[in-house]
């Protein structure tokens, strides 16, 4: 499935407000896209549910970060979806 970035991008800015339940809703639309499924995690991370977020971050293809810190994780998710423009 090809991701929908204009979505993607609303998820991002929901997370950067710390509104992860609407960010939530958004990125489960695009589950199949590798930057959605990151996103995915981090809502989880934001929300303290670690293990889901492992989950989200492995169908991801991406390490999860030994010391998550969800604000990180959005600016790089944030540069990685700038750069695949």
């Amino acid at each position: 499935m090809e991701l929908n970035r204009r979505r993607l991008n609303r998820a991002l800015e929901h997370l950067a407000a710390g509104d992860w339940r609407t960010a939530h809703e958004i990125v489960q639309r695009d589950e199949d896209a590798a930057l959605a499924c990151w996103a995915h995690g981090i809502v989880h991370i934001m929300e303290g549910d670690l293990p889901n977020a492992r989950y989200w971050y492995g169908r991801a293809k991406r390490a999860f970060p030994a010391q998550p810190a969800a604000k990180t994780e959005i600016e790089a998710l944030a540069a990685a979806l700038a750069g695949e423009k």
